[in-house]
């Protein structure tokens, strides 16, 4: 009878020793599997992305400098022209007037003018005459074989004849300025003629022609342009005017090279170097303007090789190298994390309890944040690396970025294991958390 009570009490003691260890067997912090990658130097470039347009370095438009109507179209679109090349003929009818207007009025002042000058030697030869006269009569005065009055109107004589020659050479002045004047309208009349005939300024293709013959070419006015005839570019330069980000910009430097690639033209690129960097945003109008969109600078990139087939406005991307390093420590981009760290008044980084993922509740993280004085919190760029089968914050001080790996400054070295996956796993996980490295497997996103 004595055994049975001894029975059910050791019963009673296995079974309660079997549910606390199945409790803590079923509570423990089960190993997150990860992926991991070895870290290990690399040849990185940072590059920096934009799309655009290719335009020509020289692009010019035709525009009528005198107003009339187009009476012979000698290009059509995608012509090509070389500089002096007839391009077309406004009708010159009324400059042609003006120009034979012009020289008749100049041919007339010019005969004017002559005449005039004649005047001035006929009024020469009389003030000469004057004076002999007014000569005579100042001997005879002296000898007084004479009178005043007549030695008074000789004198009189000589001042009304070198008036009428002062008058005389006068005119003649006013004349010539007055020639000067018609043969400058003449020039100008002549000049305008001459633009009635536009030539080519450049070598280069037509891309654009917005005028047939018979239509009346306008001139601009201040508030109004005027009509642009024709669109010639020289496509012998071609450049890529891209919008590169703000965040970008100052990583982008004269001289850079890049690789562009045309939409139109696929599974082709093209060397270029950076030739001009915006000093201001490019401004945007209507709805863009009032909305939330990112500023842009405008960047020109030069192409260094000819494009055949390329156009005016095709589409394309520039990537600018921006910065090369040659056999530096590289992490890989997805093993980068951001946490809050907690710092002494020296800088260095103070240890925090570690606290399940089971417990992690408001109240418990509200604990691990308090801060004692001296101490501050701020968020570091690090990776996790496995250590004893922990995840182990590093922080680490990065330099440029490359396609897949960032450049690390500090904090790695050659042969350390880093955390790269799952992503929702990396972007989770604390100090101290425990995984399980699983590289067969290829890494969630």
């Amino acid at each position: 009878m004595k055994r049975k009570p001894i029975l059910i009490g050791g019963g009673i003691v296995i079974l309660a020793a079997a549910l606390i260890g199945a409790n803590v067997y079923f509570r423990r912090e089960k190993p997150l599997p990860v992926t991991t990658e070895v870290i290990r130097t690399r040849d990185l470039e940072a590059v920096v992305s934009a799309s655009g347009k290719i335009q020509p370095k020289r692009l010019v438009q035709i525009s009528a400098d005198t107003p009339g109507r187009v009476v012979n179209l000698a290009v059509n679109e995608g012509d090509r022209v070389a500089a002096g090349q007839f391009l077309l003929q406004i009708d010159p009818k009324s400059l042609t007037t003006r120009v034979a207007s012009g020289t008749a009025s100049l041919q007339a002042a010019e005969a004017s003018l002559d005449q005039m000058k004649q005047t001035i030697e006929t009024a020469r030869v009389q003030l000469q005459q004057a004076q002999q006269t007014l000569a005579r009569q100042q001997d005879l005065w002296k000898q007084q074989l004479t009178t005043r009055e007549a030695l008074d109107k000789s004198t009189n004589d000589v001042r009304a004849a070198e008036s009428a020659l002062a008058e005389r050479q006068k005119s003649v002045a006013a004349q010539q300025s007055r020639i000067q004047q018609e043969r400058a309208n003449l020039e100008s009349s002549r000049y305008d003629l001459s633009k009635q005939r536009i030539l080519s300024p450049i070598d280069g293709i037509v891309t654009r022609r917005n005028i047939q013959e018979g239509e009346t070419a306008v001139i601009g006015t201040m508030n109004n342009p005027g009509t642009v005839l024709l669109t010639l570019a020289d496509m012998g330069l071609i450049q890529a005017e891209v919008e590169v980000d703000e965040t970008n910009v100052p990583s982008v430097a004269i001289g850079q090279p890049a690789t562009i690639t045309i939409d139109a033209l696929p599974d082709k690129s093209f060397k270029g170097h950076v030739t001009e960097i915006g000093n201001s945003p490019i401004q945007t109008t209507g709805a863009a303007a009032a909305g939330t969109q990112a500023t842009n600078f405008k960047v020109v990139v030069m192409l260094d090789e000819p494009v055949p087939d390329v156009r005016p406005g095709f589409t394309c991307t520039a990537d600018i190298t921006t910065a090369t390093r040659g056999s530096v420590v590289s992490v890989p981009i997805p093993a980068v994390a951001v946490r809050e760290l907690v710092y002494d008044g020296n800088g260095q980084v103070v240890a925090q309890p570690h606290v399940e993922k089971s417990r992690r509740t408001p109240e418990a993280v509200a604990v691990v944040a308090e801060l004692e004085p001296g101490q501050t919190r701020r968020e570091t760029e690090g990776v996790f690396v496995v250590r004893d089968g922990k995840a182990v914050f590093l922080p680490i001080r990065m330099g440029i970025a490359g396609e897949r790996y960032f450049e690390a400054l500090s904090g790695l070295k050659p042969g350390d294991e880093v955390i790269t996956g799952p992503y929702n796993s990396v972007r989770g996980m604390m100090d101290g958390d425990a995984v399980k490295i699983d590289n067969t497997a290829p890494a969630v996103r």
